[in-house]
């Protein structure tokens, strides 16, 4: 059965005024788990009493890349063991680990320094994607460079949404059956060719049941993460109406 769970960036304003009570909100939605997002909020044993709270388990964090450095890095391991978290995504680089191809090989042998250091601690360590890996560079696509080059212990959180907005003619769909098992955690994201992510789950140009067709034969998902960060809707009414909308699918 596929498990739904909701990027707290998407509510981000409701979750820096009172975290307990957005998270008893999420919760009452019909999500049973939260990805936090870049510095840590307070300490750990607050996060773990809230999650505890409401029933909500973390299905990740959007962790910034100073966090794994050397010096951060056992700080970033003991905070994450605290609130039961095993899952690191990195959301974001520095433009010079991304800008050619030489960078992303580069970035790639971090990402295996890093991952390699979490492994003993029952961790692990992803990317999430936007719309820049999925845009030619240097004959090839950036995704492929990384993919291609790291750990298969390394996730990928595809977020569909982001990938889409590199163009109409991006075959976002063919990299979830190209790289089978890299996907543990996605990022589902209404996108609109026309509109943007200004648009809903149902009234965008996203195959749905294909994607999840497709996650479903070739990914071991654990956590299907909805992100909804466009201003049509208030914050919380856009993460219900992507999770009813999903059910209304069937998904």
């Amino acid at each position: 059965m596929r498990k739904f769970g909701v990027q707290l960036y998407s509510v981000r304003d409701e979750f820096a005024k009172d975290m307990w009570g957005t998270l008893r909100k999420v919760k009452t939605m019909g999500y049973d788990a939260v990805e936090f997002f870049w510095e840590f909020p307070c300490t750990a044993q607050e996060v773990k009493a809230a999650l505890g709270d409401t029933g909500l388990v973390c299905c990740g964090w959007h962790t910034p890349w100073h966090y794994v450095s050397p010096g951060n890095l056992m700080s970033t391991i003991t905070y994450n063991k605290i609130i039961g978290n095993t899952e690191l995504t990195i959301p974001g680089l520095p433009h010079e680990m991304t800008n050619s191809k030489a960078a992303w090989l580069e970035t790639a042998r971090q990402f295996n320094e890093v991952a390699a250091k979490l492994a003993p601690y029952g961790m692990k360590l992803s990317y999430h994607n936007h719309a820049e890996e999925f845009k030619p560079m240097e004959g090839d696509l950036p995704i492929h460079y990384f993919l291609d080059n790291t750990t298969p212990d390394i996730g990928l959180q595809f977020d569909n949404g982001n990938a889409m907005g590199a163009g109409n003619d991006t075959d976002v769909y063919t990299l979830l059956s190209k790289y089978p098992g890299r996907i543990r955690t996605t990022h589902q994201k209404p996108y609109s060719f026309k509109n943007g992510h200004a648009t809903m789950v149902g009234q965008d140009d996203i195959d749905w049941q294909r994607t999840f067709a497709l996650c479903d034969a070739h990914q071991d998902i654990a956590w299907h993460i909805i992100e909804y960060e466009d201003a049509k809707y208030e914050q919380l009414e856009g993460i219900r109406l992507c999770l009813e909308n999903f059910r209304k699918q069937g998904i």
